[in-house]
């Protein structure tokens, strides 16, 4: 189980195409920062539909896409 579960089932279940999310609004459903783990933790969000796109630092934010199958 990881850390950013609430985060993952969180986009999951918007069900939309793509989903722009702030850091604070990550921190808010996962009740944590947002760390450099997540760039090892993202892959747990494919088998869910969803990959995360482009992560802007500058902007603070995060894309998530619904994987075309």
């Amino acid at each position: 189980m990881s850390k950013y579960n609430a985060v993952w089932e969180y986009v999951s279940s918007r069900g939309e195409p793509r989903l722009l999310m702030t850091f604070d609004e990550i921190r808010q459903i996962a009740g944590l920062e947002i760390d450099h783990s997540f760039l090892t933790y993202k892959k747990e969000l494919i088998p869910l539909g969803y990959a995360v796109g482009k992560i802007s630092l500058k902007a603070q934010t995060v894309e998530f896409r619904k994987i075309e199958t």
